[in-house]
């Protein structure tokens, strides 16, 4: 299994981005699908979760601000991040688990600033 997250950048107070997750020895459709993030000195956070029965959940935090989503064809989650904010700076991950272990993409830095 591999997981290889993008799209992080620098974005300005009340900016979008999208942030996509490429997977390998992944069926996208058939596993949850998560996102997480940490912050500068917290700790890793859930953000949200595409699950394998088409069902979508978010942290309080995101809730109408970001969409989950993803493309069986491409095997690809991603994440739309809308009016972020300078909460939302974090190095974010994609990640699943499967099996008896959590996977874990390589991260992609999200820093929201004027």
């Amino acid at each position: 299994v591999q997981l290889q997250a993008s799209g992080g950048g620098l974005v300005q107070p009340g900016g979008s981005l999208t942030l996509s997750c490429a997977t390998t020895g992944v069926i996208v459709s058939r596993n949850d699908m998560d996102w997480y993030r940490r912050a500068p000195g917290k700790q890793r956070e859930w953000v949200a979760t595409f699950n394998a029965f088409g069902d979508t959940d978010y942290a309080d935090s995101v809730k109408g601000r970001f969409t989950i989503s993803r493309d069986s064809a491409k095997n690809t989650v991603y994440l739309q991040m809308n009016s972020l904010k300078s909460d939302d700076t974090a190095v974010y991950y994609c990640s699943l688990f499967r099996g008896k272990r959590r996977y874990w993409g390589q991260g992609t830095q999200v820093t929201v600033s004027s």
